[in-house]
């Protein structure tokens, strides 16, 4: 999997583009400057360097040596600093309650049982309080085929989301179809899932 990742942040091009995330940039009203987050993996950079750029302290993770490589450029490129880490998410140390805000955007490289897992860490990771910002695709994007996994067990519902993240307060959850431009990955109508949840006290 890491080859097929690999080559596909190959070349000077951004993938996903250098924008943020629609939906990450719309909870700017949530991020204090200062506060620490973790973008899950982030691929070339574009969601952890927005959140640099608004003041935060900013881990990001992937497991492409080539997109932390683009990452760190493009982070030099805005004049923000990103702590860059190159790894395995289910090998990765995750720190227990040390985050601020967890961003996961579009991570469904996996299917429902290593995606229990992968959600189990991130939980963990947030501190009492912390927010979960999350959007993904779901099942009906395999009708529109405008990125996103080809696995239908890989992509979310809001019912799955929210037994998944039940021990959570649900802040905002919502699907609905939308546009979406990033880059030449994503690039049309599109069934999305959102979700804002707080880790309880």
């Amino acid at each position: 999997m890491k080859d097929f990742w690999n080559q596909r942040y190959r070349g000077d091009e951004f993938f996903y583009g250098t924008a943020p995330n629609a939906f990450l940039a719309a909870q700017a009203h949530l991020l204090r400057p200062g506060q620490s987050v973790l973008a899950v993996a982030d691929g070339e950079g574009r969601n952890g360097v927005w959140l640099a750029r608004q003041g935060l302290d900013v881990t990001a993770i992937d497991f492409s040596p080539v997109a932390v490589e683009k990452a760190r450029k493009l982070a030099d490129q805005n004049g923000v600093t990103v702590r860059h880490e190159t790894g395995d998410l289910f090998a990765w140390n995750w720190p227990e309650d040390c985050f601020d805000i967890v961003v996961a955007i579009f991570i469904q490289f996996v299917g429902p049982e290593q995606r229990r897992v992968l959600h189990g860490y991130m939980k963990k990771a947030l501190r009492p309080g912390g927010l979960l910002i999350l959007q993904g695709y779901r099942p009906k994007q395999l009708e529109y085929k405008t990125g996103g996994p080809s696995s239908a067990e890989n992509l979310y519902t809001a019912e799955v989301l929210r037994e998944e993240f039940s021990g959570m307060e649900i802040l905002h959850l919502a699907e609905h179809d939308d546009e979406v431009c990033e880059g030449e990955g994503h690039r049309g109508r599109s069934a999305l899932v959102d979700l804002v949840a707080r880790k309880r006290n």
